[in-house]
């Protein structure tokens, strides 16, 4: 391997999703998959197959459809974990199964209430198993940030005797500052006989904004693998942002005198998608994909720009994929463009859902004077959307029918509402609220029976102008499950109601069969 060459391990799919709020369902999985390969990530971790059985489907059939890169998946140091990660990365050419045990003093006290040596047996029994299926193995002493590092060190040197080719080395609670994890890994690099035999990864969580800087700095001591997320996603405060670590790399290629593989021209796109199927928004002043990441509105700033770019511009926008201009599309636009287009956008559409999008983008395009970016986006993420509800349209317990509100200053805001139940039969009920919306989630709950919290409602227009599309995202929570439905539509109550009526058919399909959980925790 190139010792200037930097792997991506993307784990969007894994760390990301524990994210509050982030799950996604295996359609919305494969989407990120394609999008991460087409990034030209190294490795992807596909999930954590014993978790459940969604989970291991999910990795199992990222392993089927995406060949190019390393696809891993998690386990705990037991068979049980190892052999279902096994299981279910069968028959693809670059398999990795990912075994992880913890190491600190209060993990080893409080958690797993082990000693020291029984760690190290059961990590070095982890990566044989791992290793006797035939896979890559790759090992993480969790909470390594905090573990000492004489044992850190012995750990790590254990577990590449027995057939880990690479070791991760994870700040799990964001606890490092850069010296310090870099001391770790010149540590380790100084004191591990056999390092040379590994790559060393690392895996840095952002509790106190530290986790690419710690990254930079772990990178500078030797490091040669990074676990990152697209956005930033992750537990907690979230993880190393992918885009993040690639660009600082790229732009300051001077200093680092680091590459790695990936496509950056689809990190804006590749953002976008994964903000749109988890409904986690991208925060405006985000570095690289933020709204506002090459925008420029004091005056100072406007007139040195015109003067010269980089006297406020340390990179282009058009190298991470955002366009100095909006793609502007119109009714008389065919087929073969709007496809290009898509494409563009990162979308990976059947014919059938390409004609439907054509047909949306014709209705749109005589109501609309200009076709954006963000309609096209849109546009494709409803009839994705649309195909995975069609799929379990044979579960849905209700449909929408109608929705009508009366609301104003004057009056009490109500609303009737118009379901169809699966049986045949058309049920209406009305309500009265704090607003129309809420007057229309408490009409359908009447009707449905079911009751849910309502954690997070968000309205967002998707594009601009007075006939813009709205966005409704609607988050709940019913006995210590979070569900979250989305739906898009040019009138925000007919959203809203879709949205609400989305979780609560997912309430009652899924009522009682929980995500299982492991006891341990699931985190690097």
């Amino acid at each position: 391997m190139d010792p200037n060459r930097v792997l991506i391990f993307d784990t969007t799919l894994r760390d990301g999703e524990q994210s509050p709020g982030a799950s996604m369902n295996l359609a919305e999985k494969l989407q990120v998959a394609h999008a991460l390969d087409e990034l030209c990530v190294d490795i992807i971790e596909a999930g954590f197959p014993i978790a459940s059985p969604g989970d291991f489907e999910s990795v199992r059939e990222i392993a089927r459809q995406v060949q190019r890169p390393i696809i891993c998946g998690l386990a705990r140091c037991n068979a049980g974990d190892i052999d279902r990660v096994a299981e279910a990365l069968r028959g693809h050419p670059h398999g990795r199964i990912h075994v992880f045990l913890a190491t600190s003093a209060i993990h080893r006290e409080f958690k797993l209430r082990m000693a020291k040596e029984e760690i190290i047996r059961r990590a070095v029994d982890g990566v044989k198993r791992a290793k006797d299926h035939g896979f890559e193995v790759e090992f993480s002493p969790e909470d390594a940030a905090r573990t000492e590092l004489d044992f850190l060190a012995e750990v790590v040197e254990r577990t590449i005797e027995v057939g880990a080719t690479t070791v991760n080395i994870p700040d799990t609670v964001g606890y490092a500052v850069p010296s310090q994890y870099a001391n770790a890994i010149s540590h380790l690099k100084k004191h591990v006989s056999n390092i040379e035999k590994a790559i060393i990864s690392v895996h840095c969580h952002n509790d106190l904004g530290m986790a690419v800087a710690n990254t930079l700095a772990a990178l500078e001591q030797g490091a040669r693998q990074v676990e990152c997320t697209i956005n930033g996603l992750g537990e907690r405060a979230g993880n190393c942002a992918l885009e993040e670590i690639v660009m600082a790399l790229r732009t300051r290629q001077d200093y680092f005198a680091l590459d790695t593989a990936i496509q950056t021209k689809k990190l804006y796109t590749t953002s976008r998608l994964v903000s749109h199927v988890t409904g986690i928004v991208v925060q405006r002043n985000k570095a690289i994909v933020g709204q506002n990441a090459f925008a420029h509105e004091a005056g100072i700033h406007q007139d040195g720009m015109l003067k010269e770019r980089s006297t406020y511009e340390i990179m282009n926008p058009e190298d991470v994929g955002v366009p100095k201009t909006e793609l502007v599309l119109g009714k008389h636009s065919g087929r073969h463009a709007l496809k290009q287009r898509i494409l563009d956008l990162s979308y990976h559409l059947t014919e059938a859902q390409l004609e439907k999008v054509y047909d949306g983008f014709k209705v749109l395009a005589d109501r609309k004077k200009t076709i954006y970016n963000a309609d096209i986006e849109a546009l494709c993420e409803n009839q994705i959307h649309l195909t995975e509800l069609q799929a379990e349209a044979q579960s849905n317990t209700w449909t929408l029918e109608a929705v009508a509100c009366n609301a104003g200053s004057a009056t009490i805001p109500s609303a009737v509402v118009c379901l169809w139940h699966q049986d045949g039969s058309v049920v209406r009920d009305c309500s009265i609220g704090d607003g129309p919306i809420d007057a229309v989630f408490q009409a359908i709950e009447r009707i449905t029976g079911v009751n849910v919290v309502l954690q997070d409602y968000r309205l967002r227009s998707v594009t601009i102008g007075e006939d813009a599309q709205g966005e409704a995202h609607v988050e709940v929570e019913h006995e210590g499950r979070t569900l979250t439905g989305r739906a898009v539509s040019t009138d925000v109550i007919e959203a809203s109601a879709m949205a609400f009526l989305q979780v609560i058919n997912r309430v009652l399909r899924t009522k009682g069969l929980g995500r299982i959980l492991p006891t341990e925790t699931l985190e690097n």
